[in-house]
């Protein structure tokens, strides 16, 4: 096995173009530690600006959220009677930005019939065929249920709200409404059916089918119906609601509004528990890294305090720069071959390097015999 004293001679006097090639190394090795002690590392970097950039996603959802409730709860909820379009006639421009009217479901027209039941009528019909297939995970070593939308459709014939006394509104534009949540009229599953070359097929190419789910969902005349909405008063003096002309969200929902108040409010209460946690994601990465760092540079100091006790008991210490000068190159570091051999490495016991080539090594192993360097000790010399 070759040492570093294998290729640095001693009886060379090329010292200063050593000195100057030491110089250069320790200038690179100090350039990649400090790369290495930067404060954030790669992977804290990403979580941090991930938790970051979900925290300020969370919350703007959080805050869209909010303002809906607070609209909600400021919202006032009127009576669909005679007197509704009086109110309209005489509130200017014949319009309310946002307001709650309950009623029940009355088609125009000739209403929609189910497909599947020739007894169900209404004014919105979904119909939806998914498919429901088995995929292996090649990552969980197991297969997993995914299902996909093949075909939809959705039709709508224009309806009111009827309240008392035959008073109604006209609902407008039910399709960029939030909900309503629909009945479901017709569920039934056709399962797949396959052979043995299927089989071969689907374990080579990873995927199962089950089958096809075909639903039909309607809104069905005579259901209860809760919309939010902005309130007009057209020339023909019928009343109106439809979306809020200033952003605000539109509802149509089969639930009462209170109910409707509560879904909101949970929903903004989710969302900021999510803000919340990810902003404590960010802090507790912050802290991390902050911790780390202060560990840091307490070995830095460590070190420092080290090297300058070294100095000063060392044959490098003051007082002692004219003997240096005259010392042999036999004890001069070997790396260096600038200063003086100041320190003994353990627990192998080498004495061939200073403290200062002992701190700029990459790995802490000695360049004599490559066993690890537990301690090192000044060497005190008379």
């Amino acid at each position: 096995m070759y040492s570093v004293s294998h290729f640095l001679d001693p009886r060379d006097t090329n010292k200063a173009t050593s000195g100057n090639e030491f110089r250069r190394i320790e200038c690179v090795l100090k350039n990649r530690r400090n790369m290495e002690d930067f404060p954030i590392r790669t992977l804290e970097m990403v979580c941090l600006g991930s938790s970051i950039a979900l925290s300020g996603f969370f919350y703007y959802i959080y805050k869209k959220k909010r303002n809906t409730v607070d609209k909600l709860n400021e919202a006032p909820v009127l009576s669909l009677d005679e007197k509704l379009v009086d109110l309209l006639n005489a509130t200017p421009g014949k319009c309310l930005q946002y307001v709650v009217i309950e009623g029940t479901v009355q088609p125009i027209g000739e209403p929609l019939r189910s497909q599947f039941q020739d007894t169900s009528f209404g004014v919105i019909q979904k119909l939806v065929l998914r498919e429901h297939k088995l995929v292996w995970n090649g990552l969980a070593r197991s297969w997993t249920d995914s299902e996909r939308v093949l075909h939809q459709r959705v039709n709508v014939v224009p309806f009111n709200l009827l309240g008392l006394n035959q008073a109604f509104v006209r609902v407008l534009c039910p399709l960029e409404a939030t909900g309503p949540n629909m009945e479901i009229i017709h569920e039934k599953f056709h399962q797949a059916t396959y052979g043995f070359t299927d089989l071969i097929g689907q374990y080579l190419s990873g995927e199962k089918p089950k089958g096809q789910l075909e639903t039909e969902e309607m809104l069905k005349v005579g259901a209860s119906l809760t919309a939010v909405g902005e309130l007009i008063l057209d020339a023909d003096r019928l009343p109106k609601i439809r979306p809020p002309t200033d952003g605000s969200e539109y509802f149509l929902c089969t639930e009462d509004f209170a109910t409707l108040r509560m879904e909101q409010e949970g929903l903004a209460e989710i969302w900021r528990v999510l803000a919340c946690v990810c902003a404590l994601a960010s802090v507790g990465v912050l802290i991390w890294a902050g911790r780390r760092y202060y560990r840091q540079l307490q070995l830095k100091r460590e070190q420092e305090n080290l090297r300058r006790e070294f100095e000063r008991l060392g044959p490098g210490g003051r007082g002692r720069e004219e003997e240096n000068e005259g010392e042999s190159l036999e004890n001069m570091c070997v790396i260096c071959l600038s200063n003086p051999r100041g320190c003994v490495l353990l627990n192998c016991g080498h004495v061939c390097c200073c403290f200062r080539c002992y701190q700029a090594l990459p790995q802490p192993i000695c360049p004599i015999c490559r066993q690890n360097i537990e301690r090192v000790v000044p060497l005190y010399q008379a």
